[in-house]
């Protein structure tokens, strides 16, 4: 007579009782939900509704709305959101005292969606706030500047927006500073100027994150000189794979590991797509041709970009791009320096498959069957990220 197999070991034996990819991703995400390093729901709100909470619901957005913001707490909570650095963004352009009130007044946006949903935002300023407030069960919120502009060329106010709550500033964004040169701008530094690693040095005392996305090459590189902390990219990815001045050249990667920072890699298509950064490229030379060709007549100048569009279509970027850029970046720097920082609410389009902030599962499945252990996707959801704040934390005041 046979002896029957146990129950366990039937299981272990059969592929029906085998996790998915899915599962498995839920699993590790419903342990170390994500903490995401940049979302422009705060700039949305701003503009959609004029900053009047009276106006919407964040709770369950409208689809037109949602198709904006990407983000809601009905989506956050479906796709594990743990921990969410909240953007607040304004125009480069700005005069600086604009610039510096707009602001504040941005900052003033997410203490207000934390206070008047305090069942699911808990404001955090420290790992260990962030990880009491996911404990609880809320989604830890954290304020990043996006963009020295930000501080006006000014110390006292740099202060001043960490006493408001801010933990990281992007030390540029698209354009060049008086103190910082912009990936997306005309160098006027070769990196930072004496008042930036001025403005660095008393980011790094404070215990502010220095954020070098958005910045050229020559500036992650003077950053990484002479930071004492660890940084963020918190939206970037992988020069190498699209080779956009947004993203990391190989370069910088090779330095991570001595510094400890963490690329927390972005959905923005044409960042992830190399076809996508390509045809953007070929768009921008036919609107340059279209506007010298057709100087005063913009029917004739818009007809010429629309028909390259027709005869061109718009590739689409999709989750499996991004998980490259993951790859890349773990071959690289290592599994200890990557992050997710999607910018949802910052783009209009996203990856196919990453549509708004209920998506997360579904990269966190591509890269289980991309062979990633479980370990590995801890760190990439929530791990490094709050290793680096630890580091920051450390290092302030030495």
């Amino acid at each position: 007579m046979k002896k029957l197999l146990p129950l366990f070991a039937l299981a272990a034996l059969s592929p029906a009782y085998a996790a998915t990819p899915e599962k498995t991703a839920r699993e590790v995400l419903a342990k170390s939900p994500i903490i995401d390093g940049h979302n422009d729901t705060p700039h949305q709100i701003a503009e959609v509704f004029d900053r009047d909470f009276s106006k919407f619901n964040l709770s369950a957005l409208p689809a037109d709305v949602l198709a904006k913001t990407h983000t809601d707490i009905r989506t956050a909570r479906a796709g594990f959101l743990g921990g969410q650095f909240w953007s607040v963004y304004v125009d480069a352009a700005l005069p600086k005292h604009e610039a510096v009130t707009r602001t504040i007044a941005q900052i003033d946006v997410v203490r207000q969606m934390i206070a008047r949903y305090p069942e699911s935002f808990a404001y955090a300023s420290t790992a260990a706030e962030v990880e009491r407030a996911m404990k609880a069960g809320k989604i830890a919120s954290m304020i990043g500047m996006e963009g020295g502009h930000s501080i006006g060329g000014s110390l006292e106010i740099l202060r001043q927006s960490f006493a408001l709550g801010a933990r990281y500033m992007t030390i540029t964004h698209s354009l060049t500073t008086d103190w910082a040169d912009s990936a997306t701008d005309a160098p006027k530094h070769d990196g930072l100027s004496p008042f930036g690693f001025d403005v660095l040095a008393e980011m790094n005392r404070l215990g502010m994150i220095a954020d070098i996305s958005h910045v050229s090459e020559a500036t992650m590189h003077d950053v990484l000189d002479k930071t004492t902390a660890p940084v963020l990219f918190t939206h970037s990815n992988a020069r190498a794979i699209t080779p956009h001045p947004r993203n990391v050249p190989d370069s910088v990667l090779k330095r991570l590991p001595q510094n400890g920072g963490v690329v927390m890699v972005t959905f923005v298509p044409g960042f992830t797509s190399p076809e996508r950064r390509q045809w953007e490229f070929e768009r921008s030379a036919v609107a340059g041709r279209a506007k010298a060709e057709f100087s005063g007549d913009p029917v004739g100048e818009k007809a010429t970009l629309d028909a390259w569009i027709a005869a061109n279509p718009q590739p689409k970027a999709t989750l499996a791009q991004v998980a490259d850029h993951i790859d890349h970046i773990r071959k690289v720097a290592g599994i200890d320096h990557i992050g997710i920082g999607g910018d949802f609410g910052g783009v209009d389009e996203l990856p196919v498959g990453l549509e708004n902030v209920s998506t997360y599962p579904a990269l966190f499945a591509e890269l289980v069957r991309r062979g990633y252990s479980k370990s590995d996707l801890a760190k990439i959801a929530q791990g490094n990220a709050l290793r680096v704040m630890r580091g920051v934390e450390k290092a302030a005041g030495k």
